[in-house]
């Protein structure tokens, strides 16, 4: 919520793995640069009375969950949303996962602080699956 372009590149791996018959995911999120390192977990959940997900991020630094973020897929892009607090602001989160193909996807997430009628990106990560032998 800085308004800033500068960005930084991190670059590192998020393992993926598959529990409860695909119902639910866990991502370990480990990525470093020469701005410091980002390690996490996340719990994603799949509602089907609903049909939609959630996602639960921690920070290993932080030692807890954020707010979930709530939304669905719909035409290979998912889009989530949620209420957390930057700074001690109320702001709104917006994640979104586009998959180019099974093997690669695009993650943005993005703060608003006025009630979602405006957005800054503040994350975009290109995850690419690694071939199964390596």
């Amino acid at each position: 919520m800085s308004g800033s372009n500068t960005w930084v590149e991190l670059d590192g791996t998020s393992v993926v793995r598959k529990v409860l018959d695909g119902r639910a995911n866990t991502v370990e999120l480990d990525i470093a640069g020469p701005s410091g390192r980002i390690s996490g977990v996340a719990l994603r959940l799949y509602d089907a009375s609903a049909r939609q997900w959630s996602i639960h991020y921690a920070p290993l630094d932080a030692g807890a969950f954020t707010p979930p973020l709530f939304g669905r897929f719909e035409h290979g892009r998912g889009e989530f949303h949620g209420a957390d607090s930057l700074g001690g602001r109320s702001i709104f989160v917006r994640f979104v996962i586009a998959c180019a193909t099974s093997d690669t996807c695009r993650f943005e997430q993005s703060y608003s602080d006025d009630g979602g009628r405006h957005w800054e990106v503040n994350w975009i990560a290109t995850d690419t699956r690694l071939p199964e032998d390596r």
